[in-house]
Order: structure tokens, then sequence, then C-alpha cells
């Protein structure tokens, strides 16, 4: 605990004076560039990993980086997306998991949260995720790799959960919203995002680019 208390010590004399007008700003309000829902995993620290400063990305975080169907659970994250998208109206939401993740782990294995009643519960609304892993699947055998598919096969789910949400689907349907999937593998400091046109996970750097490229050609109206 007094590693964190210091740390505050630190913010308040160091970070905190020297962007003293950033904050007076924020006060204002806010204008996030983006919705980043992501895992509870402590390794995970979205602003450090995008290099966005306080105000650029709005939150949300659970084990798993699940979004439950619309009607499913109408708590916090339901709340969070409708407001991202219908106040503070974010114009894209990236959905990152990450490698070695615990919650994709006790869905592969469920034995490993039997003594976790509330986390059984939870990782339900990721059963499209595990039915997918048992019947698509079944020629991964070794445990890393197996992971590693289930951890980039959830994302994909939850972003079919997010086109549920009645905010999501209506900000899509005129354009004006667009959703990212991306795994971001710790140990290495890579982040994959899924190209939807070759059905795979690619460096983010490689999507952002052919996105631009793509659009650049695109004829003016």
């Amino acid at each position: 605990m007094q590693k964190l208390v210091d740390g505050i010590h630190e913010f308040q004399d160091s970070y905190f004076t020297s962007h003293k007008l950033l904050f007076e700003r924020l006060a204002q309000g806010q204008q996030p560039l983006a919705l980043f829902i992501t895992c509870s995993d402590s390794r995970i620290d979205p602003s450090l990993l995008t290099q966005t400063q306080p105000g650029e990305l709005f939150i949300m975080r659970n084990a798993g980086n699940i979004v439950p169907p619309y009607g499913a659970v109408l708590g916090g994250e339901a709340a969070t997306i409708e407001f991202a998208v219908s106040v503070l109206k974010v114009q894209d939401i990236i959905v990152c998991g990450h490698s070695h993740c615990g919650a994709m782990n006790g869905l592969l294995h469920p034995e490993a949260v039997g003594e976790l009643p509330a986390v059984r519960a939870w990782l339900t609304h990721a059963e499209a995720t595990s039915r997918i892993m048992k019947e698509n699947y079944k020629h991964i055998t070794e445990e890393a790799p197996r992971l590693t598919a289930t951890v980039e096969e959830n994302v994909l789910v939850q972003l079919e959960n997010l086109r549920t949400h009645p905010s999501v689907a209506a900000k899509l349907a005129r354009g004006e919203l667009k959703l990212h999937g991306w795994v971001y593998k710790f140990e290495t400091g890579q982040v994959f995002a899924y190209d939807a046109e070759k059905g795979q996970y690619l460096p983010v750097e490689e999507t952002v680019a052919r996105s631009s490229s793509v659009s650049a050609e695109l004829p003016s109206i």
C-alpha cells in the first residue's frame, strides 16, 4: 500500500504540476477518442499501451474483456457502452484481448474456476467462445496455442455481442462507428488487429496502413 501512496505523492508533485493545463481542460468535460474494452488483468495498461493522455480513452475493464449481449445483464457494461456511444459519441470501439488470459484459461478448463461461482457465472457470457473452441479447434491440442486461439476467438465473439446493443447498432447503421478487435501480447509488446477481409489477425500497424490506403483509393463523391 505504501508504494501506491508514494506514487500519488510523486504524481501530484511531478506529473500533475507539469500538466496542470491539461487537467484544467479535463475539468470542463471529456471527448475521448475511443471506447477501449479490455481485461482487468493487472499486466495491461491501456493508456501506456496506446501512449494516450488522460481524457483520450474511455475504458471498460472486466475479467476476459467480455461484453454481455444486450438485455442479458443491464449493468455496468451496458451502461458504459451506451454512455460512450450516445453521450460521448466515440467513433471507435476496441475490444482488446491479451496473451495468458486467466479468464480464457478458465473457459477452457472449467475445473479451474470450480470454487469461484461468480467467475463461472460471468464466463457464461463467453459460452459462444467455448463452443467455437470445442467444435472448430479440435485439431489444436497443445495448451499454449489453444489458449491463444481462445483469446482471439473471444474478441470476435464479444464484437458480435457489441452489435446487439441498440446504441451501437444504430451508429453502425449510419456509418458513424467502427469496431476493432485487438490482441495484445504483453511479453513482446506486440498488438495484433483482426482484418475482416483476410480473416486473420495482423500486426495493428499493417491493418491501419492498409485501411488508410484503401480509403485514399476510394473516389470522392
